[in-house]
């Protein structure tokens, strides 16, 4: 297929704050120099910050290395946290405050941000236009160009738009574009569609533990100024979570009476009827979370994966051509429960690497500066601090809240040992023989809601008429293992409705249908399908989520 092509010096796949940063910081370094360095950016949603989502809470440390001036240049980091909460819910109606003054130093917010991610990143988006970085939105990274032997990536192919549902050119056909870079930088976010092929063509996690992930369920709502505290968090933990199961949630007072609510479930859980948005759901009805939105409105909804394995599962962060940043590696702190900022120095470590590979006019080479800067710097460090908390935790809330928390008071995080985790989420689902189906109240339309009409306030849109972007790789799985085996737990661990089970009449011929158009790009089917069958890739570019200000 005859192509237009493109070529830069670094392409940047991914407009969040990784990829953003890498492109503002080669932007600065060409700008010190006197030295001209093409930069582009490619982002899947319809704008810039249009599939951002997270908490958020903002350690600004990095930021600040990137633009120390960010506060008068009007970055929206508005809200300062004034006071910090963190509540186990013993039951569905009480709850026991720990004391802050025990808590460990990854819980205290003091000089941290409540903030709206994509807002950041779109503020983010206009610093690097003005320093010259071109920025295309709408254009999704469906293929990576590599060269003849594939031993080196060239650059990435954009995914064609027009295509009906069978595969074939529409009227308004028209081919992706081949964008070349001297060295491609994937900021493509929690389980990134190329950079998992990536991490695979290369064997970039040989000898790595086993990834781990999270899904997250926000929404944002509009409350009674008279509940509003600008700048309280608050965290749970405990109900409606079992002590064998991963779980959490947040409680963010931000701008304009404005909170954050969310929850956060381990996706390494074993009961096939475990429903994380119900859980979600019926969690909003604790009085300790009731008290602040009875009254208010819900006006945004969104869902997406979260990276969790730590230090120990990250990957081998470059290859010949290119580079892996931000949490397309998996750059995040779980017990901070923060990624931005880790975001935003893997791309400035990334882009000061690339720069000083341009310089010495290298090409498709390793980048083998950026790793070594990142095991020399203070996100290295905090990060191995954080290693061991998510595998205390995975075995189980009470011994994992003691001994997570001895590791961080009395050891700072340096114990003398190292845990690992050998199992993929998917693997840990246990067959439904085990289990008895979970009886989930019916939503009361003012705390708790339905899947679909919470879709609908994500404003995600596909056109209905492309193929369909989760593909299966063998169409018999659903049916004949899933629904068998696990009763089908794509129908209950998708935050939007599109796994579907469907029968006759008399309930005979079951089927998997897919509702596509809700998807919300989490990616955790591509995560937590017991058999890998499911496989995301990306579809046309526009498509998914618009969150506003998530």
């Amino acid at each position: 297929m005859d192509r237009e092509v493109m070529e830069y010096d670094v392409v940047i796949v991914g407009g969040g704050p990784a990829g953003l940063s890498a492109a503002i910081r080669l932007k600065q370094m060409a700008a010190e120099s006197g030295k001209e360095v093409s930069v582009v950016v490619i982002e899947k949603g319809s704008e810039i910050g249009a599939h951002i989502l997270s908490g958020a809470i903002m350690d600004p440390r990095a930021i600040t290395e990137l633009l120390p001036n960010w506060k008068e240049d009007g970055a929206p980091l508005n809200c300062p946290v004034t006071e910090d909460r963190f509540l186990f819910l013993t039951n569905e109606q009480k709850s026991i405050r720990f004391p802050n003054a025990l808590l460990p130093d990854s819980l205290h917010n003091e000089g941290n941000y409540i903030i709206s991610l994509g807002n950041v990143c779109r503020w983010l988006a206009t610093q690097a236009e003005a320093l010259g970085v071109e920025i295309f939105p709408g254009f999704a990274a469906a293929d990576i160009v590599f060269d003849d032997e594939k031993k080196k990536v060239l650059g990435i192919v954009t995914g064609d738009m027009g295509r009906a549902k069978d595969g074939s050119e529409k009227a308004e056909f028209q081919p992706g574009m081949a964008l070349m870079g001297k060295y491609t930088l994937f900021a493509e976010g929690c389980r990134g569609s190329l950079g998992k092929r990536l991490i695979s063509h290369f064997r970039l996690d040989d000898g790595k533990d086993a990834q781990s992930y999270s899904i997250g369920i926000k929404e944002l709502w509009d409350i009674d100024p008279a509940k509003h505290k600008p700048g309280l968090v608050m965290h749970t933990a405990g109900w409606p979570m079992d002590n064998s199961t991963y779980g959490g949630s947040f409680l963010y007072h931000g701008e304009n009476n404005q909170v954050m609510v969310g929850f956060v479930i381990g996706l390494g859980y074993q009961n096939p009827y475990l429903y994380p948005f119900e859980e979600f759901q019926r969690y909003k009805h604790h009085p300790a979370v009731a008290e602040f939105l009875e009254g208010g409105r819900r006006v945004a909804y969104g869902a997406r994966a979260i990276v969790t394995g730590g230090l120990q599962a990250l990957p081998k962060l470059t290859f010949p051509g290119g580079a892996l940043i931000g949490d397309n590696a998996g750059f995040l702190n779980v017990p901070r429960i923060k990624g931005s900022h880790a975001a935003i120095k893997t791309g400035m470590l990334a882009a000061e690497a690339a720069f000083s590979a341009l310089g010495a006019e290298r090409q498709h080479d390793e980048l083998a500066a950026y790793p070594e800067a990142f095991e020399k710097s203070w996100l290295h460090e905090e990060l191995y601090k954080a290693r061991n908390f998510k595998p205390w935790m995975s075995k189980g809330l009470l011994l994992g809240t003691i001994m997570a928390g001895m590791d961080q008071k009395l050891f700072g995080g340096k114990a003398p040992w190292t845990l690992h985790n050998k199992t993929p989420d998917n693997a840990k689902i246990k067959k439904k023989d085990g289990f008895k189906p979970i009886q989930y109240p019916k939503p009361d339309n003012k705390l708790s809601f339905d899947r679909l009409s919470s879709v609908f306030l994500s404003s995600t849109n596909h056109e209905e008429d492309q193929p369909c972007h989760l593909t299966l790789k063998d169409p018999k799985v659903p049916i004949e293992v899933n629904l068998a085996l696990y009763d089908a737990p794509e129908q209950r661990y998708c935050p939007a409705g599109v796994y579907e089970i469907m029968r006759e009449s008399d309930g005979t011929n079951p089927r998997l249908q897919i509702n596509a158009q809700n998807c919300v790009h989490c990616k955790t089917c591509d995560i937590k399908d017991p058999t890998q069958n499911i496989n995301w890739v990306t579809p046309e570019g526009g498509g998914g989520p618009n969150y506003p200000n998530m």
